[in-house]
């Protein structure tokens, strides 16, 4: 008669080997005093290791290794749990191991919440519609014009400024300083209405269209040149080294 070998049953590997009574009851010696070097000798001998691998494994079973620079955040959530480990008590009836567990647990959900708000938030230049693209655009360019516009005004009040006003007859003068009047708040008269331009010059000056007319005429050769050299870049090229 053949006896039947006989099976050892296989003992089930206990999950959570990593953290056993003795971790257990480090942690609450640890959280019991306040002399640094037992504390740092049950960190580092017992605690410290456990809390390794309990952050490796809550990453793994719940996929949490999807989030980007992962191991970064590992080691950041291993550098947060030295930070909360006195805040555990046991006479609140949790397991040391539950309770960490649970925390940490906590910290990667709320690592995946923000990371899925900054991809809500993000957008990828490639994606930008022309619509928005070219409202970009325009603000740009509105930008962009104004800033011209005022370096020209600017510009032209120095150039009129170097002009030598003292070798100019009355009626010149005269225009001369309405011009610098106008040219001094430019924002506030139609500046493209011919019309309006000589109708202010005639109540600064107190002279008629015609004499205003004829001292304009002798200074549009000077504003000629300016004007061409601003077209060329020479002024905005000195705008910009300023």
């Amino acid at each position: 008669m053949t006896t039947k070998p006989v099976r050892r049953r296989r003992r089930r590997r206990n999950s959570r080997h990593y953290f056993t009574q003795v971790h257990e009851d480090a942690i609450i010696q640890y959280c019991a005093t306040t002399d640094f070097r037992t504390r740092e000798e049950l960190y580092v001998t017992y605690i410290q290791p456990a809390f390794n691998e309990m952050v490796d494994k809550i990453v793994y079973t719940y996929k949490f290794n999807n989030l980007p620079n992962i191991e970064e955040l590992k080691d950041e959530c291993k550098i947060w749990l030295t930070t909360v480990v006195e805040k555990y008590d046991n006479t609140k009836g949790s397991k040391a191991f539950s309770y960490f567990s649970v925390i940490t647990k906590n910290w990667f959900i709320h690592k995946v919440k923000k990371n899925q708000k900054r991809m809500r938030h993000e957008i990828d230049i490639s994606e930008i519609s022309n619509d928005l693209e070219i409202r970009y655009l325009v603000t740009y360019n509105d930008y962009f014009e104004k800033r011209t516009d005022s370096e020209f005004w600017s510009q032209l009040w120095t150039e009129i400024e170097s002009w030598d006003s003292d070798s100019l007859k009355e009626n010149e003068k005269r225009v001369y300083e309405a011009i610098k009047i106008l040219l001094s708040s430019p924002d506030d008269i139609e500046i493209f209405n011919k019309k309006a331009i000589y109708l202010y010059i005639r109540e600064i000056t107190g002279l008629n269209t015609k004499q205003i007319v004829n001292n304009l005429n002798k200074m549009r050769k000077k504003y000629k040149i300016f004007k061409e050299k601003w077209n060329e870049g020479d002024l905005w090229t000195k705008i910009l080294i300023v």
